[in-house]
């Protein structure tokens, strides 16, 4: 079973890496994961 387990993961892995086309498109959407996540904590923060 721990061997199924293994496969989905890599699966899952193999597939999140292929919609990025190169190592920097990775540090681009790694980057633009981290500047949504502090605007929305910047628009939460104003609204308290």
């Amino acid at each position: 079973m721990d061997y199924l387990k293994h496969i989905g993961a890599a699966v899952v892995v193999a597939l999140g890496l292929s919609a990025c086309n190169t190592i920097e498109g990775i540090g681009e959407d790694v980057e633009a994961g981290g500047e949504a996540i502090s605007e929305t904590a910047e628009d939460t923060k104003e609204k308290l």
